[in-house]
């Protein structure tokens, strides 16, 4: 199966982070100052995928072209496909067929990362063998997933979306593994009572019909960043193997751990301790970032103390009269003190918005 291509799947409204995807693609919200898709697309290139479809809807499409390019960056090639209507996962790889053809691929969901890349996996699928390879985590609320139960070889025997009394706690994770055949089960199910063409049914159909689907269990970590809490979850995971870097200006102050500071940032007077991004431009004085934090470019931080969090490009954060943390702030957002409001301590804030504080 040489030639395997990508589809990555950067549709949806991303309702569970608004407001910050009111204005910005769910997809393009960052990970240690990376949007969460460019991981996806990294992970294809790694693993020796050439060509990628990415899946974009009508709101947001243009902002991933804008962002991800033709992917000569990444050393892919990008095409991108427009779902018209985010009618389901299977409705997605029908929406790609013609980009697919008779190829077999990867889909990849576009707000996922997964630990330690798809290399081995997408190496095995190409020995053949199979008709789709779907990846498991046992998870501790599986009626929020696709729940696969598996035969004694470990082959997938049923799989449900979101069942209220789940068979097992083995949850799909957002990476799949088809051959063609994937096209003919998409379109032989009908849709599911919220009115989508699940992938859950069509992986079904092929079993129903007598074709190998295996199952690999994921061992390292596995995110679906969709809420506040598991993008700040998968940032924490990403620092977590930080190689530091130092390519700004630090005077007067203390980097503690490992800690990236990019071109053009300067550092005064400050504490930084990592693991801890600080994006280029950005201006630090008389402040405190502490562990698992990823300021973004163009930040201004004064007087303030700011810990597990992710500020977006050109935020602004001054005279905080406690420390902020487990927060995500969006672009050109400013906090500041101000005598008239009441304090607030954690923020999920969307771009261009202002708050103050006692």
């Amino acid at each position: 199966m040489e030639n395997l291509k990508g589809l990555i799947l950067s549709g949806g409204r991303g309702t569970r982070l608004r407001p910050i995807t009111h204005t910005s693609a769910k997809q393009l919200v960052p990970v240690a100052n990376k949007p969460v898709l460019f991981y996806g697309i990294e992970a294809m290139a790694a693993a020796g995928i050439k060509e990628v479809g990415i899946i974009i809807a009508p709101e947001t499409g243009d902002e991933i072209r804008e962002a991800a390019g033709d992917g000569s960056r990444f050393g892919v090639s990008i095409t991108y496909i427009v779902q018209d209507e985010p009618a389901g996962l299977a409705h997605a790889v029908l929406t790609a067929e013609e980009f697919l053809g008779d190829s077999g691929f990867v889909m990849y969901l576009g707000d996922n990362l997964l630990q330690g890349g798809i290399e081995d996996l997408v190496a095995n699928f190409r020995s053949g063998g199979r008709e789709a390879l779907i990846l498991l985590t046992p998870v501790p609320d599986p009626e929020n997933y696709g729940v696969a139960e598996l035969g004694p070889d470990g082959g997938v025997v049923r799989l449900v979306e979101k069942p209220s009394n789940p068979a097992t706690d083995l949850a799909l994770v957002g990476v799949y593994m088809f051959t063609s055949a994937i096209l003919a089960a998409a379109k032989a199910i009908d849709p599911s009572p919220r009115g989508e063409l699940e992938i859950t049914d069509a992986i079904q159909h092929l079993v129903d019909n007598g074709m190998r689907v295996e199952s690999h269990i994921v061992e390292g970590w596995w995110k679906d960043t969709g809420r506040i809490d598991d993008m700040l979850e998968a940032n924490r995971l990403v620092l977590g193997a930080l190689i530091p870097r130092n390519d700004g200006e630090v005077i007067d102050s203390q980097i503690e751990g490992p800690v990236i500071i990019e071109a053009g940032a300067r550092i005064e007077r400050s504490i930084v301790r990592g693991p801890t991004i600080i994006g280029a431009g950005t201006k630090l004085t008389d402040s405190y970032i502490g562990p698992y934090s990823a300021i973004a470019d163009n930040c201004e931080i004064e007087r303030s103390e700011i810990e597990h969090s992710i500020l977006l490009d050109g935020s602004i954060v001054q005279d905080l009269p406690g420390r902020m943390e487990s927060s995500l702030l969006g672009r050109n957002v400013v906090i500041a003190r101000d005598p008239r409001q009441p304090a607030a301590y954690r923020f999920m804030v969307g771009d261009n918005s202002t708050v103050g504080l006692p």
